[in-house]
């Protein structure tokens, strides 16, 4: 029986029909079922259970019209016969190509047409190999591209266009070129710049224009920067200053403070008659 009562439809739009196709006799073994694992089929999950059940078929069908046909193949294929799959007209069937591939054939894609396959090709390169996606098109390319890039490369994307670029590079780029980035257009990226500042260098930064930096500030920085601030504009951040100003008076009492004396005598200051 070929399943003449279950309806599956190819590609192109048209009723699979197992009587014509020349795996036919794979039924026999159950390696294949229509509507469940086709070669024929549209579906992709059927096609993969397909060769997942036959990978000895996945070579023939490398150059097949069909992108999915080719990119469940490519999964299966001899690895020998991947490097041409890289010149693919689909960026998934690349990208498979390069998964199964040798590291160094993943450089190849560094520079892909699709943006998803430079994606992942930035998040599975390391150092030296990301130097040439520095300048990609992609905002979120370069952002991966920061986020894993060798700290010394860092310098070179301080000013890069894409305030969440500039962000993930003040997370990571080192202490000495940190304050290059304090004057920052984007409040984003200077508060991380001064989420990593020491308080004795936060003091440049209390009257940033945000108050989240502001709010940074007041809680980090040296506790003597702190009277400048008590004017802010911002309630929790005044709030903040406050607070902190309370506690470091409080911690050091004033050694010509009155100390009140028993009632019937009297005040007398301490550390003097």
């Amino acid at each position: 029986m070929f399943g003449k009562s279950i309806q599956a439809f190819d590609w192109k739009g048209q009723r699979v029909r197992c009587r014509h196709c020349s795996h036919v006799y794979l039924q026999d073994d159950e390696r294949c079922r229509i509507a469940d694992s086709c070669v024929q089929d549209r579906q992709p999950s059927r096609i993969e259970k397909f060769f997942s059940k036959n990978p000895d078929l996945a070579n023939s069908y490398l150059r097949h019209e069909y992108f999915e046909v080719r990119l469940a193949a490519t999964r299966h294929a001899d690895i020998f016969l991947l490097t041409e799959m890289l010149k693919d007209e689909d960026e998934g069937v690349r990208w498979n190509a390069a998964q199964r591939l040798p590291h160094r054939f993943m450089l190849n894609l560094r520079h892909d047409p699709h943006r998803d396959v430079r994606v992942r090709v930035a998040a599975n390169l390391e150092g030296e190999e990301l130097v040439p996606m520095m300048s990609d098109t992609d905002y979120y390319v370069r952002q991966i591209v920061a986020q894993r890039i060798g700290i010394p490369h860092l310098r070179a994307m301080i000013d890069d266009p894409d305030p969440q670029v500039r962000i993930e590079v003040a997370r990571r780029i080192g202490q000495e070129w940190l304050m290059q980035m304090a004057d920052d257009d984007d409040g984003g990226v200077r508060l991380q710049v001064a989420k990593r500042l020491s308080p004795q260098q936060l003091q440049a930064m209390r009257f940033d224009e945000d108050c989240r930096v502001r709010f940074e500030v007041a809680e980090r920085v040296t506790a003597n920067a702190l009277d400048l601030m008590l004017s802010d504009e911002d309630a929790s951040v005044k709030e903040i200053v406050t607070k902190r100003m309370a506690e470091f008076n409080a911690s050091r009492p004033d050694l010509h403070s009155v100390v009140a004396m028993p009632q019937g005598g009297r005040q007398r200051r301490e550390g003097g008659l």
